[in-house]
Parts: structure tokens; C-alpha cells; sequence
């Protein structure tokens, strides 16, 4: 784990306004955060490569690729077979994440769907070396990143 990288406000408000559209052009956001487009330069690839900043994505709407099927599998693995496991679930094109845990169950997975054929499919292939539980989401509570609050700081 890398040493912690000491932000100040206008870290915080930049990275507010990339968090909301990472397409920003250096020119708009600093507008946004009244600063001179090369001092936002700067921040910005400061905050990048210090790996505050991991990379830009898009966020993709499945439901509308007609993935509309989501579930969070808790796998318990019978045989300590992480890697067989690992290399299973990456390249299961209906993975969104997986997590190795700590607890009762070795990882939880989070698959996006066309229809629970694809689930029923997945659990099958995983019966015969770990044990699931399979729940189905009906629905995502929305979260902001506090931590991008800047009221919050403490200091800066």
C-alpha cells in the first residue's frame, strides 16, 4: 500500500468535478474551480501520478445492453482453489466485480445478467469444488463519495 498523498481543498474540488465528468477539458474545469488552467494541469497530473487518480472509464448501463439480470453470489470454496476459482470468474463475461473476503464465504461476486439461465449456468459450473449463495438484487442505493466532501476535511 502506497504512502497516503496530503490533498487540500482544491485537490478535493477537482477531483469533485472529475468524479461528475471525467471528459472535462483541463480549460472547463478550471473555470469550474477558479484556477488557471496550468495550475489545474499540474493538480491533475500530480493527482495521477501519484495514483489518486487511477484512470478515466465509463460507466456502462448493462440493462441496456440487455444484461438486466443482477445478483451477488457469496462462494465458498471447498478445496482452497482460489486461482481455478479467479480464472473462472474472469472470464465470465457477466462478472462486474469479485472480491476475495474474510468471513464465511471466500469471495463475493457481483453478475450481470441476460436472464437467470446465465446464474443457474455459473452456479453449476462452480458446484462441483465451492458452495453458493445466490442473492438477487431488486435494486442499487444511490451513494455519493463523501469522501470528495470537502466540508468533511479536517484540515487543508
Amino acid at each position: 500500500m502506497g504512502r497516503q498523498m496530503n490533498l487540500d481543498r482544491t485537490d478535493y474540488h477537482i477531483l469533485r468535478k472529475l468524479r461528475e465528468d471525467a471528459r472535462l477539458s483541463i480549460r472547463e474545469l478550471a473555470r469550474q474551480v477558479n484556477l488557471s488552467p496550468s495550475s489545474v494541469s499540474e493538480r491533475v497530473r500530480r493527482l495521477e501520478d501519484e495514483g489518486v487518480i487511477k484512470g478515466y472509464r465509463v460507466d456502462i448501463d448493462r440493462a441496456k445492453l440487455g444484461c438486466t439480470v443482477r445478483c451477488m453470489i457469496e462462494v465458498t470454496l471447498r478445496n482452497g482453489e482460489h486461482e481455478r476459482f479467479a480464472d473462472y470468474i474472469r472470464q465470465l463475461p457477466w462478472t462486474e466485480f469479485a472480491y476475495r473476503v474474510a468471513g464465511k464465504a471466500c469471495f463475493m461476486v457481483m453478475l450481470c445478467t441476460p436472464s437467470m439461465a446465465e446464474v443457474e449456468a455459473c452456479i453449476t459450473e462452480l458446484t462441483p469444488y465451492a458452495v453458493t449463495v445466490t442473492h438477487v438484487v431488486f435494486s442499487e442505493v444511490q451513494l455519493s463519495d463523501l469522501i470528495l466532501k470537502t466540508e468533511q476535511l479536517s484540515s487543508g
